[in-house]
């Protein structure tokens, strides 16, 4: 076997421990020490952390509540997806437990420093770089065909019969129960406003890990003059365009309706073409959010 297949076969693994390195570095630094509980195991076992005054370990609670989700993970989603998710979280659990006095550490040394009068953390700082941190691991984890358990697996399941919903959106609308239990726990309605923060960042950049960042931008392009607008765009910015059948409602006359994808760098330069061969032309823009094939990114 070559090195390029050997990486072919386990890259998926590669990125699970990755993702699982980051997403703890995150726990431990920044969500643990300030009783932030951005949802999911990890929310439910940081409560019960502090609740137990430090008796009970984060990886190793969030280890054992994630056995029922195991069971429904094997049955709705099959064998494969299951053996790299337990993987994952066991993973995890192991690499929070096993670096937790190291992100105390850390903590202690960089976050807080008596000599500067920094008594008083930035919670809402913490909270912000721990949402992102999580969000990259666990973005980094699921791309790969899994998940660290806890409530991204119930999320992974839910999105199964659920396509509709993103997998950052699904995380979002679980977790939000777990950060209202904290915020009965903790007595605290301001933690459970950073850890809003928190969950919405981590939900943003699942969503930009899995789907893309929209780079690029959808035109529909409507003009009588669609036959002289396409061959100028395929010239002057090498981008395809497809022409798609439309009729005008209003006068019931046939129509050519221009599609193209583009950068956003070349948004103005096509807007200048079509102004300059048919100013009445309607033009539509829209997001884009991953853009697969020639041009773009290569399909996998």
């Amino acid at each position: 076997m070559s090195i390029r297949d050997a990486f072919e076969k386990w890259k998926d693994y590669l990125w699970i421990v990755i993702g699982a390195v980051v997403a703890a570095a995150g726990i431990n630094i920044f969500i643990v020490p300030y009783k932030i509980a951005p949802g999911g195991v990890s929310g439910i076992a940081t409560v019960l952390y502090h609740l137990s005054g430090g008796k009970l370990p984060v990886g190793t609670t969030m280890l054992a509540l994630n056995i029922p989700l195991f069971i429904l993970g094997y049955r709705f989603i099959g064998k494969k997806f299951i053996i790299k998710t337990f993987f994952g979280t066991v993973l995890l659990s192991v690499i929070i437990d096993t670096t937790s006095t190291i992100g105390a550490n850390l903590v202690e040394r960089f976050l807080l420093n008596p000599q500067a009068g920094d008594f008083n953390p930035d919670i809402l700082l913490y909270s912000m770089f721990g949402g992102f941190l999580l969000g990259l691991g666990l973005g980094l984890v699921l791309k790969s065909g899994a998940t660290t358990g806890g409530t991204d697996l119930a999320a992974k399941i839910v999105n199964e019969f659920v396509p509709s919903l993103t997998m950052g959106q699904t995380l979002l609308l679980i977790d939000f129960g777990v950060i209202l239990f904290a915020a009965v726990a903790f007595q605290s309605f301001r933690i459970a406003l950073y850890a809003i923060v928190s969950l919405y960042i981590s939900s943003k950049v699942i969503d930009v890990i899995l789907e893309g960042v929209g780079f690029a931008k959808a035109l529909f392009i409507i003009s009588d003059m669609s036959d002289k607008i396409a061959p100028r765009i395929l010239k002057e910015l090498d981008r395809g365009v497809t022409a798609l059948s439309g009729i005008g409602m209003y006068t019931g006359s046939d129509k050519q309706v221009l599609l193209c994808v583009v950068h956003r760098g070349q948004i103005v330069r096509l807007k200048t073409i079509v102004s300059q061969i048919d100013e009445k032309a309607f033009i539509i823009l829209t997001d884009v959010r991953e853009v697969l094939g020639e041009g773009f990114k290569r399909i996998y």
